[in-house]
């Protein structure tokens, strides 16, 4: 089973439709996630070790308790609580010491009324035992007897049996994605494989008469590509796989073929660059040729970025992106990312979204023009009085604004601009 694909194709156009034909970023995405198909990606086993990052496939569920046994959380002395009730310095609790617990033993000893165990952090508790009084609270009368200086109740300084996880509780539900602490707890319950959807895997074209490698000296007039460096990143940043396949000519036939054929080995295609004027009549004529149902927004109210395309080429969900750098990183979080959370089986609250936003006060004001969500570069600042947003403010063709930034604030649809001092939330990079 190969999984339907998503097509991404990113342009240069500095316009593709009067302002009265886009809709909102908000709409276009709801337009894009309602035509995506159900299915999921194949689905492998591999070990929790090679696990990070992966989407759980199969739930996983305890098959026993943990801990299975009863142990303390200090280092101190094993108790019956009730021996200590009223301790105090004034008047401490005497009590005679039997044998000392050691890491990794199972105590053999039943311990009786007015008799304490030393335990480590961790160590299991003996049958009698139920709480563990804290060494800052003993004090030693000599080689068999303590003194307690302060009562414990019933399980204080004790993990029961089952406390951190019950028997046939799940774990990991399906479409979670393995966290370290997620593989520690597969760990801890004996689990040491575990069944996750395959990466999808991306392939990125880079298209443009005036594009050239990354390694090359650009002659008058020439760039060097950087959208696909900037989205092989950023796709592996979600968990897929970035195959870059070249650089091929502003040409139908050429990019029409280089999209076929990366069908057959990727579940998402990326076509980027592309600055001439008569590259966005191709790229639309290609996903209406391939179509069912074709474009299904072009234009969107957002900046930057207006210019982008969405719609669907039978089952595969197809974008094209100004192929400006800002623009670019601004589309990929608004759209790409989460159509890709979607198809890989992420199923968590925040899968397709940045969740990593803090709050700071805008240093300078900005403007906005209304009818576009405007997404601000900002450098985040430390002072005396708490987080500051310095705007970045330049032209989203240039990367060097990218590099500067800690992160974005978005200016919303309908709103002129944010005046200095207001409290604005940055989503970090």
């Amino acid at each position: 089973m190969r999984l339907a694909g998503c097509v991404v194709i990113i342009d240069g156009m500095k316009d593709m439709l009067g302002r009265g034909n886009v809709i909102s970023a908000d709409e276009a995405l709801r337009l894009l996630l309602k035509g995506l198909p159900e299915k999921l990606p194949d689905k492998i086993r591999i070990p929790i070790e090679h696990a990070l990052g992966m989407i759980c496939a199969e739930e996983i569920s305890s098959s026993e308790d943990l801990p299975h046994f009863a142990r303390s959380t200090v280092d101190g002395y094993a108790v019956m609580a009730e021996d200590t009730f009223g301790a105090s310095e004034a008047m401490p609790a005497y009590m005679t010491l039997s044998n000392e617990i050691f890491m990794g033993e199972k105590p053999e000893i039943v311990l009786s009324r007015g008799r304490v165990c030393k335990i480590p952090t961790g160590g299991m508790l003996p049958a009698g035992a139920d709480s563990v009084v804290m060494l800052e609270y003993v004090q030693n009368v000599d080689e068999t007897m303590i003194e307690v200086l302060r009562p414990v109740v019933p399980g204080e300084n004790v993990i029961q049996p089952g406390e951190d996880v019950r028997k046939e509780e799940i774990v990991i539900p399906v479409g979670r994605k393995i966290r370290p602490q997620d593989i520690g707890a597969c760990a801890g319950i004996g689990i040491t494989e575990l069944t996750v959807y395959k990466r999808l895997r991306a392939s990125i074209i880079s298209s443009g008469d005036e594009i050239v490698p990354a390694g090359a000296l650009p002659v008058m007039g020439q760039v060097r590509d950087i959208n696909s460096y900037v989205l092989a990143a950023m796709l592996s940043e979600t968990g897929a796989v970035p195959l870059r396949k070249g650089i091929f000519r502003d040409d139908y036939r050429v990019l029409l073929a280089a999209i076929e054929s990366s069908l057959d080995d990727s579940d998402l295609i990326i076509l980027s660059g592309g600055t001439s004027v008569g590259t966005k009549d191709m790229i639309a004529k290609i996903i209406d040729d391939i179509g069912d149902p074709g474009i299904l927004f072009h234009g969107v109210s957002l900046k930057p970025g207006k210019p982008v395309i969405g719609g669907i080429m039978g089952k595969v969900p197809v974008f094209g992106l100004p192929g400006h750098p800002a623009a670019v990183s601004v589309c990929f979080d608004v759209f790409i990312r989460p159509v890709v959370a979607r198809l890989s089986g992420l199923r968590e609250r925040f899968g397709g979204h940045p969740v990593n936003v803090i709050k700071a006060r805008l240093a300078k004001n900005v403007s906005s023009s209304q009818g576009r969500e405007e997404h601000i570069r900002v450098i985040i600042e430390e002072r005396e009085d708490g987080l500051w947003a310095i705007p970045v403010l330049g032209k989203s063709g240039l990367i060097a604004t990218l590099v500067k930034a800690d992160g974005t604030f978005i200016i919303p649809l309908h709103i002129n601009g944010v005046e200095a001092g207001e409290v604005v939330e940055v989503r970090l990079f």
